[in-house]
């Protein structure tokens, strides 16, 4: 089960390269339920999501239920011929915090550079409902479905226009 919640990004931190870096790759077989590929550096995943629960107001956590299962590259390079769409790329950047969480910043590339977000992972939703935002974090977004990757995924480009209030 994954448990998480979604920000905007107040200020990007200083001195990224100081922390673990990923370069994504990511694509979308379905979006219900969600059935997606990616690549992260050298490793090749298969994930299936469904929907645990739904946010029923803000700050509410996204629940999922997710099952991920390495691929080998000649099958991600086989599932990406079905993709629905253009593949996402994106740099993702883990920040420690203090209470033993960690930030995962995302940093658009290509054809959405310019959108950057964070996601906080959880072990329970109670944990979730407790997080108390460094301020480098922004507005929680995590019942906008603008912010979800199987959703951006649809876009031409980044604009601000899309994401306005």
């Amino acid at each position: 089960m994954e448990i998480e919640r979604k920000f905007l990004v107040n200020e990007i931190p200083k001195k990224l390269d100081d922390y673990k870096q990923f370069e994504i790759e990511q694509g979308y077989i379905s979006t219900k339920p969600t059935i997606r590929i990616r690549k992260i550096n050298t490793r090749y995943i298969l994930t299936v999501k469904s929907k645990s629960a739904v946010c029923k107001s803000d700050g509410d956590p996204i629940i999922n239920n997710e099952i991920e299962c390495e691929i080998t590259e000649k099958e991600y390079e086989a599932l990406k011929e079905k993709i629905s769409g253009d593949l996402l790329r994106k740099n993702r950047y883990i920040i420690p915090l203090e209470d033993g969480l960690k930030v995962e910043l995302d940093i658009f590339q290509g054809r959405l550079l310019g959108l950057v977000f964070a996601e906080v992972e959880f072990a329970s939703v109670e944990e979730a409902n407790n997080f108390k935002k460094p301020a480098w974090l922004g507005k929680d977004v995590s019942d906008d479905r603008r912010y979800r990757n199987s959703e951006i995924v649809k876009l031409e480009r980044y604009s601000e226009e899309y994401f306005k209030d």
